[in-house]
């Protein structure tokens, strides 16, 4: 799997290899092929990630995480070539925040919103309370895996 990083932003390198570990293995478990995957990924602050918000999303206000899924069914993935999946941007600021909210390490919580996203990127929701438990149990499954679990 392919992460490309906006030019100019720093990502520590052990974040970025459990990233891809997290990224590699939740495709893997949805039966995509991870060697041919990429996404982008940007780091904003709260006043970009306000924006993007407002005008994606029609929400004004600031949030720790946007996804911007590049196919609206997995069934409509290429068969050859790269898969471009999308678009995953976070607020750093928001992970600061809420790492200190939530009483765990910015690691685990930078970990969490790219899992999140990412699920979003591969058809997950958690908009009905079935999709929730759903969406909420991988991406628990998944921060075992990379050893960043409750």
């Amino acid at each position: 799997m392919n992460i490309y990083l906006e030019e100019g932003q720093g990502l520590e390198e052990n974040l970025f290899a459990i990233m891809k570990k997290a990224g590699e293995f939740l495709l893997r478990e949805e039966g995509i092929d991870w060697e041919r995957a990429e996404i982008s990924l940007t780091l904003v602050s709260p006043e970009e990630i306000r924006e993007l918000n407002d005008n994606y999303r029609g929400v004004d206000s600031v949030t720790d995480v946007l996804s911007f899924p590049q196919f609206d069914d997995m069934d409509d993935l290429p068969d050859m070539g790269d898969l471009c999946l999308g678009d995953v941007v976070i607020c750093i600021e928001k992970v600061y925040e809420q790492a200190e909210e939530y009483g765990h390490s910015r690691e685990r919580e930078m970990i969490y919103l790219f899992v999140h996203s990412l699920l979003h990127l591969v058809g997950y929701d958690h908009m009905e309370e079935e999709e929730k438990r759903v969406m909420r149990h991988k991406e628990e499954q998944i921060m075992e895996f990379v050893g960043l679990g409750r």
